[in-house]
């Protein structure tokens, strides 16, 4: 039997530009610890246009974990940002409270 991960990987191959797939690698690659790779996805889908909003939040989730305080400050900064100008208010107020908390205790 396949894992989640490699199940997805063959979707991708039939649609390799699938957001939703793509967004969902990121995130089986650092359920599986594999960091650097999940994010590496995740900042591809930053770089999408328009760009994918959830991926900035999970990559800044992801940076705290690592204690990578200052990258994760960056991506939720561009992350409000597009999710302002997308009129995604719901995923802008949730980055910016995370941010606050990140200011509150990684200064």
């Amino acid at each position: 039997m396949s894992s989640r991960r490699e199940r997805i990987e063959a979707m991708l191959e039939d649609d390799p530009h699938d957001t939703f797939l793509r967004y969902s690698l990121a995130m089986e690659l650092g359920k599986e610890s594999r960091h650097d790779e999940s994010l590496e996805r995740l900042g591809e889908l930053t770089r999408d246009d328009p760009p994918y909003v959830p991926a900035f939040f999970m990559a800044a989730q992801q940076l705290v974990e690592l204690d990578r305080i200052d990258e994760a400050r960056t991506f939720l900064r561009e992350g409000i940002e597009q999710a302002r100008a997308q009129n995604d208010s719901h995923a802008a107020a949730e980055m910016s409270e995370y941010l606050a908390m990140l200011g509150a205790h990684g200064e």
